[in-house]
C-alpha cells in the first residue's frame, strides 16, 4: 500500500500532507517564535466561535479527556453542584470524572437513540435549585447523535445556570457561536475537526466567570485558571507543550480557513455521510439512529444479522484494504462506527463503502 490507512473514525483522523510536514520542525518551547505560534493559535481558535470579546481559550497538553477534566475542574466550585444529561458514552464518562474529583454529581440519563431534552433539563433545575451547572455533550460520539446546545444554552441562561459544553467531535463542523450562546466553558481537542493531530485540547471560557475560578481546581496541572495566567503574563505553557502538536494545529487551521471556515468543512463532511449511509444502505446495512438524527461527524450501523458476521474479521478485512473503522460503543445492541471527518472527500468515501461491500462478501453476506 502506498499510502497511509485512512482512519475513519472520530479522531485521530487522516491529515493532510501540509499538515504532516508541519511536524517536521523543533520548536523551543520558551523561545519567542513558539510564543508566537501559540497565540496566533489561541486567536484563531477564537475567531472559529466569534468568541474574541466573551471568551478566552486556554490550551491544555494531553487528549481531549485531558480538557474535559480541566474544565471541570476549573469552573465547577468544589462546593458546586453538576447535572450531566446523559444519553451516551461521553455523557458517562463527564459523569464519571466529575465524581472522581469531588464534585457533587447528578446524572439525568435518556435512551441512546435520543437526543436530551431541553424540557426535561427545565423541570430538573426547577425541582433542584442546588444545581449550578449542566453538562451537555454536543455530538456523542457513541452513537453520532446531536443534542440540541442552543435549547439548552437557553435554558441554562434563563435560570441561571452555568453550562459546560463538551464539543470535541463538533468544534470545527458544527455551528457554535459565542455572541449567540451563552456558557461558561466549551471544550475541543486538536485531532477531531480542525484535522490536526492528537495531544492537547482547549477550552474556551467565559470572561465573566474567569476570576471566580481561582483555587477551584483540585489539580496543579490542569488548572486551567493559573494556566491561562501564566500565559497571559509570559506567552508562555506552564509546563512542556506538545510542540509539534501546536504546530500541527496552527497550520491545520490555516487550512480549514483556506477551505472556508465551519460552514465549509460542514458541507465537505455532510457530503460524506450521505454517500457513506445511502452506500452501506445499498448494502442491506442500517443506521443505528432514526435518519432524522444522524450526524455528519460518525454514524453509528447496526450489524449485520447474520451468522457469519465477526466484527474482528471484518475489521482487519476493511484494514487490508486501507481503512480503519471503529467498533460500537453500545453494550445492548452489536453495532460498528464509520467516521465522516478528516481530510477525505467523496473519492475516499467511496473507496471506503466498496471496501465494506467486498469485507462483508469475504464473510459470505451479501450478494
Amino acid at each position: 500500500m502506498d499510502r497511509d490507512h485512512l482512519l475513519l473514525t472520530p479522531g485521530p483522523l487522516t491529515t493532510t500532507q501540509r499538515t504532516k510536514l508541519a511536524m517536521l520542525k523543533d520548536w523551543g518551547s520558551w523561545d519567542a517564535d513558539f510564543n508566537a505560534l501559540t497565540a496566533r493559535l489561541r486567536t484563531g481558535l477564537l475567531d472559529v466561535i466569534q468568541g474574541a470579546d466573551s471568551h478566552v481559550v486556554v490550551p491544555l497538553q494531553g487528549s481531549g479527556t485531558f480538557s474535559v477534566e480541566a474544565a471541570v475542574a476549573t469552573v465547577v466550585p468544589r462546593d458546586g453542584h453538576l447535572l450531566v444529561l446523559d444519553n451516551g458514552a461521553y455523557c458517562k464518562r463527564l459523569g464519571k470524572l466529575a465524581t472522581l474529583m469531588g464534585r457533587r454529581t447528578t446524572i439525568a440519563t435518556r435512551p441512546e437513540d435520543q437526543p436530551v431534552s431541553a424540557a426535561e433539563l427545565e423541570r430538573l433545575l426547577g425541582e433542584d435549585p442546588s444545581i449550578t451547572h449542566v453538562g451537555l455533550i454536543h455530538c456523542e460520539t457513541g452513537t453520532g447523535i446531536v443534542n440540541p446546545l442552543a435549547e439548552v444554552a437557553a435554558v441554562c441562561e434563563r435560570l441561571g445556570r452555568g453550562l459546560i459544553i463538551d464539543a470535541m467531535s463538533s468544534f470545527g463542523a458544527l455551528p457554535i457561536d459565542a455572541r449567540a450562546l451563552r456558557f461558561d466553558a466549551l471544550i475541543a481537542a486538536s485531532g477531531k475537526c480542525l484535522e490536526g493531530v492528537p495531544g492537547m485540547g482547549f477550552v474556551f471560557i467565559r470572561k465573566a466567570i474567569l476570576d471566580g475560578c481561582a483555587g477551584n481546581s483540585h489539580s496543579l496541572a490542569m488548572d486551567l485558571h493559573d494556566q491561562h495566567a501564566y500565559m497571559e503574563r509570559t506567552g508562555q505553557w506552564r509546563f512542556t507543550p506538545p510542540t509539534h502538536v501546536v504546530a500541527a494545529l496552527a497550520e491545520a487551521l490555516v487550512q480549514f480557513q483556506e477551505e472556508g471556515g465551519q460552514p465549509a468543512r460542514l458541507a465537505r463532511y455532510q457530503a460524506n455521510q450521505r454517500l457513506l449511509v445511502e452506500g452501506l444502505a445499498a448494502l442491506g446495512l442500517k443506521t443505528f439512529l432514526a435518519p432524522g438524527l444522524l450526524s455528519p461527524i460518525i454514524v453509528t450501523f447496526l450489524a449485520p444479522e447474520h451468522a457469519r458476521y465477526d466484527f474482528k474479521t471484518f475489521y482487519a478485512s476493511a484494514k487490508a484494504q486501507g481503512f480503519l473503522l471503529y467498533p460500537g460503543k453500545l453494550t445492548e445492541v452489536e453495532t460498528f462506527r464509520i467516521g465522516c471527518i478528516g481530510a477525505i472527500g467523496a473519492q475516499e468515501m467511496q473507496q471506503a463503502v466498496d471496501a465494506v461491500g467486498r469485507a462483508l462478501r469475504g464473510m459470505g453476506i451479501g450478494a
